[in-house]
């Protein structure tokens, strides 16, 4: 392929998000940065001598995160304080998860980054859905056990999952094709993701596959409107040569969703081949990355908002007809 061509087909995903960075603008000169719980940094750093009186200040100073923290997360019974002090003493004294902690502290020393982006994507929330309540973050050690947690009051955020794609004690928890959106830059976008995915919950009346796509498609489109410093690719998690390998085989990806009818199934098994983190999109090809029904959803969503410009983005989620959107997307790659 001839050199130019390659750059404009390398630049056109950047310059269609400019353009609805563009048309969706808005001042940012009021936004302030959010104010993150540092439950981490409270837990890490407990004395394990005094267990029952250090337990006692995390109730005190965390009483609904400690209460989901031990209930949900630990599965143990609140109200059996010597329990829980017990598993907070043993998970504290490994020797795995001591090393673990010494890390989440020294690589999340600072967090400024992560209260700037989030208060500025959440001053972007409440300027377009002020009916959504922005929940408090917390950042928290889970011992491995969670990645993000989401509740009415709050989101939770264990950093002991966002250490780097190529933290070493990842090998033995995690799939190669997970670990690469576990490190620091991905926690931003995950909170706001789990934030509209919270708020504009399932809306899909037929369960095809269609309709899964163009639902996720229509979050990832508000996700990227909400955070337009971020380039696509880190939008839905993928590495940028996964992104540019659906880019360049867009027309067959979508010739294969038609060709095999697919687009219409809502075989479950099928949806999840297209929908579900994996290390490729088994209908499609062993060398493309997984979930793209979610990426050719957000392109298909992303046509249909250009179709028309006077559409807003309450439009666009209050529009629940996912065949007239094909339809009037005029989706054709």
């Amino acid at each position: 392929m001839n050199k130019n061509l390659l750059t404009i087909a390398f630049l056109l995903p950047l310059l269609l998000g400019c353009a609805q960075k563009q048309r969706f603008d808005v001042d940012m000169h009021n936004a302030k940065p959010i104010s993150i719980h540092r439950v981490d940094i409270d837990l890490i750093g407990l004395d394990t001598s005094k267990m029952a009186i250090e337990t006692e200040k995390l109730f005190q100073k965390y009483p609904a995160f400690m209460s989901v923290f031990f209930a949900q997360m630990i599965e143990l019974p609140i109200d059996n304080r010597p329990v829980l002090e017990n598993e907070l003493k043993s998970f504290l004294s490994d020797t795995l998860f001591a090393k673990v902690n010494a890390d989440v502290l020294q690589s999340f020393a600072d967090v400024s980054d992560i209260e700037t982006e989030v208060g500025e994507s959440y001053a972007r929330i409440a300027h377009f859905f002020p009916e959504i309540k922005l929940p408090e973050l917390y950042l928290f050690v889970s011992g491995f056990n969670r990645s993000v947690v989401v509740t009415p009051a709050f989101i939770a955020v264990g950093v002991d999952m966002y250490l780097g794609s190529d933290y070493p004690e990842y090998n033995d928890i995690s799939y190669k094709y997970l670990a690469y959106n576990m490190r620091r830059e991905s926690i931003a976008v995950d909170v706001i993701s789990a934030v509209l995915f919270a708020h504009f919950s399932s809306d899909v009346e037929n369960d095809r596959l269609l309709d899964n796509m163009l639902y996720r498609g229509k979050v990832l489109y508000t996700l990227a409107t909400m955070m337009p410093g971020r380039l696509p690719h880190d939008i839905i998690g993928y590495t940028k040569f996964q992104w540019e390998w659906s880019r360049k085989y867009e027309k067959e990806i979508w010739n294969t969703i038609v060709d095999n009818q697919d687009i219409y199934s809502s075989d479950v098994m099928l949806m999840r081949k297209y929908l579900n983190d994996a290390p490729f999109t088994s209908p499609v090809s062993q060398d493309s990355p997984g979930r793209l029904g979610v990426w050719v959803g957000w392109q298909i969503v992303d046509a249909w908002m250009k179709k028309d410009k006077t559409r807003t983005l309450k439009d666009l989620i209050a529009e629940k007809n996912y065949q007239k959107m094909l339809t009037e997307s005029g989706y054709q790659p």
